[in-house]
Order: C-alpha cells, then sequence, then structure tokens
C-alpha cells in the first residue's frame, strides 16, 4: 500500500523530494535509543577564556593635603597728608558772643545824636518840663518817658536838623514809664536798637541827653554798666527791668538813649538817685521796645493793679526778722479801694500769683504786665502766726 500510494502521488513531482524527506525523518524518529551502556561520550575539553590583554593603567599621584593658594589681601593704602592736620580742641563756650568792634565816644555821638530829640512840654495851670526822646521807627515816632509828657496840654519837639513841630501822644504804659508821641514828618533819623539781654556788667555807655535843658544841644556822659535787672520803688510805683549805670543822668536826660560802644540803644534812661552819687537806670530796651510798638498798634495790654507798697524780702532781711520764708513781697501798706484793700495786711508776704513764684517785685511787676485789669488771680501768702493763706482778687487799673 505504501508503494500504491507513493504511485499515486506519482504525478505530484514536486511533492516526492518532501515525502522522501518525512519518510527519512519517521525512520529516524522510530530509531530506539541509543544503548547508554555501550556508548561512551566522547570527552570534550574544558574551553579556557581567552584573556583579553589589558593596559596597564598610569598610576595618577594625589597629594595627601593639597597646599592652599593664599592670596594676599589688597593693601589699603595709608595717605600721609604733607603737613600734618592739627587736632583743634574748641574753647570754652561763651554765654556771650562776640561784639563788633567798638566806636570811638566821638564817632559813636556823631552816628547817634541826629536821632536824638528835645521835648518842651507845657502843663495846665501853666509851667513846663523839659526831657529827651529818641527817634525809633519811620513815620515821625519818638519813644521817651511816660513821666515826661502824661500831664501835657500841649507838646514840642526840637529836632536835630532845628526845626521844631508839634507832636501828639500815642500811647502811654504806667507800668515801665514809657511813652510814644508822634511828629508829623517823614525820614527822620532812626536810632539803631540793640539787644539789652546781651549786655555785661562792666560795658562802657553814653548816655545822650538834654540834662537841666541847657542850651546848645544835648549833653553826653560816659560810664560802664554797673549792674542789671534793678528795681525801684516809690510807694505803690515800681519801677523794673533796669539797668544801672554811672554815666550821669540828670533831670532832663528822662527818655533820652543809653547806647553802648557800636552806637545802638540798649536802654532808655529814665531816673536818678537823689541820694546818690553816680547812680543812674535805664530801661532795658527790649522791654521798653516791645510795649512801643504795642502803644503804636493800639494793642498795649494795660497791666494789672493790685494796689499795696512792696518790700524785697532777702535772705538777709529774712534772717534779721525771723521770717518764715527766705524770698518774697511784703505789703509796706495797701491802697484804699484797690483790689487788695480788704484782702492783704500789711506785713503780708506774697510768694506766689497763680503757678508764678514771687521772688521780687521785678518779678511781680512782670506777672502784672502781662495779666491786664479784670484778670482773676489766686495769690499766696503768708501772715504772721495764721501761716499759709491763698485769697482771690481780680486785678484793677493802675491809677494815673
Amino acid at each position: 500500500m505504501f508503494w500504491e500510494r507513493i504511485r499515486r502521488l506519482s504525478g505530484r513531482r514536486l511533492l516526492i523530494p518532501g515525502a522522501v524527506a518525512l519518510t527519512v525523518a519517521a525512520v529516524a524518529c522510530s530509531s530506539p535509543p541509543p544503548d547508554t551502556a555501550t556508548v561512551q561520550p566522547i570527552a570534550q575539553p574544558t574551553p579556557q577564556p581567552t584573556a583579553t590583554p589589558q593596559p596597564t593603567p598610569t598610576p595618577i599621584a594625589m597629594p595627601l593635603t593639597p597646599t592652599p593658594i593664599v592670596i594676599p589681601p589688597t593693601p589699603t593704602p595709608i595717605t600721609i597728608p604733607p603737613t600734618p592736620t592739627p587736632i583743634t580742641f574748641p574753647p570754652t563756650a561763651t554765654p556771650f558772643p562776640t561784639p563788633a568792634p567798638g566806636l570811638g565816644t566821638a564817632d559813636l555821638v556823631e552816628r547817634a545824636a541826629p536821632s536824638v530829640v528835645h521835648i518842651r512840654v507845657s502843663l495846665a495851670g501853666g509851667g513846663g518840663a523839659t526831657g529827651t526822646g529818641v527817634i525809633f521807627a519811620d513815620g515821625g515816632l519818638i519813644m521817651t518817658n511816660r513821666h515826661v509828657v502824661q500831664d501835657a496840654v500841649e507838646i514840642r519837639v526840637s529836632l536835630a536838623d532845628g526845626r521844631i513841630l508839634a507832636a501828639e501822644i500815642i500811647g502811654l504804659d504806667s507800668s515801665i514809664d514809657i511813652a510814644v508821641i508822634k511828629v508829623d514828618a517823614d525820614d527822620l533819623p532812626i536810632a539803631t536798637i540793640g539787644d539789652s539781654d546781651i549786655i555785661r556788667v562792666g560795658e562802657d555807655v553814653v548816655a545822650i541827653g538834654h540834662a537841666l535843658d541847657l542850651p546848645g544841644g544835648p549833653t553826653v556822659s560816659k560810664g560802664v554798666i554797673s549792674a542789671l535787672d534793678r528795681s525801684l520803688v516809690d510807694g505803690t510805683e515800681v519801677l523794673s527791668d533796669l539797668i544801672q549805670t554811672d554815666a550821669a543822668i540828670n533831670p532832663g536826660n528822662s527818655g533820652g538813649p543809653l547806647l553802648n560802644v557800636r552806637g545802638e540803644v540798649i536802654g532808655i534812661n529814665t531816673a536818678k538817685i537823689p541820694t546818690g552819687d553816680g547812680i543812674g537806670f535805664a530801661i532795658e530796651i527790649n522791654v521798653a521796645h516791645e510795649v512801643a510798638l504795642r502803644l503804636v498798634a493800639q494793642s498795649a495790654i494795660e497791666p494789672g493793679f493790685i494796689g499795696f507798697a512792696p518790700l524785697d524780702i532777702t535772705p538777709t532781711l529774712a534772717d534779721q526778722l525771723a521770717l518764715p520764708v527766705l524770698r518774697g513781697v511784703a505789703v509796706v501798706s495797701v491802697v484804699p479801694g484797690s483790689p487788695a484793700d480788704g484782702v492783704l495786711e500789711v506785713d503780708d508776704i506774697i510768694i506766689q500769683i497763680d503757678d508764678t513764684a514771687i521772688p521780687d517785685t521785678l518779678t511781680l511787676e512782670q506777672f502784672l504786665r502781662a495779666h491786664p485789669a479784670g484778670t482773676v488771680v489766686e495769690i499766696t501768702f503768708f501772715r504772721g502766726s495764721v501761716g499759709l493763706l491763698t485769697a482771690s482778687l481780680s486785678l484793677g487799673e493802675r491809677p494815673g
């Protein structure tokens, strides 16, 4: 059957080689396995790996500790100046500025005299008085003392150029004896106003005024500043903020200027002590000028008035009289009908008004100047064995 099948397939020539191959394969696959007992495997040599030659590495030598590279910093250049700069220590501060160079007395008088005027006053009921004034502002404004012009019915002013002009009162201030009058003239020489806050005891000063109403022009006297911050008491009248000088001040000098060595007005001459020799007084210009400007502006404060004659209590006086305080203002007498009447008594010692300590009449007047009539104040004072008391009163207007 096997061959029969081959013949049937003989027509398919292309399939014979395949069939033969399949037959051979089948025979091969069906052959019994070889006898393991008789057949010995042929020993194969163990393959040895072929060593590939490697190049010998070049050793790299590494230092144990690398040496750091130190870069020195850029050196700071030292500049040596050709001349060493000296170290200057400032001098001890002085409370007073260095003044400008002074003038000789003759030059000073020549510069200041044109602004000084002579004042002649006619009084009610006849009689008259004379005084001095200083032109301090444009518009013919002249500063003088209140007591020179207060009772005048007519005022005549003689100028340095020879003119005589009528004057009118602009305002009066009774607290520091200052008045402002005015003449109808323009372009008058105006005095140079100084600063009385920087003046010192011992400075040279010159007073100019029409002393004793002597003919031939004003009188010039020279001296020094003898003291500062003086006060004068005449009954209930108190003058404060005064410069004391030994330059001659005589009747007729009142209202004239007290000048420093630069020809600046530092005070307005006002009084002389009749029993003293070489003791005159001038109102500090800072106070006088401020009051004069207020009078011109018609805005001056009418200073308050308590109504008693004062006496300064000093430590020496307090020790002699065994007083309970070292400083204050004692009541010597009380003006009838004044605000003090019925509140203060003789020998009371005022030490404070409101929150202001009152160690002397200077401070008292400065307080009253800043508080007008009608102001209600609280006064603190000692009274004998009673001790410390307080009372309220309303300030009044100054008489005159």
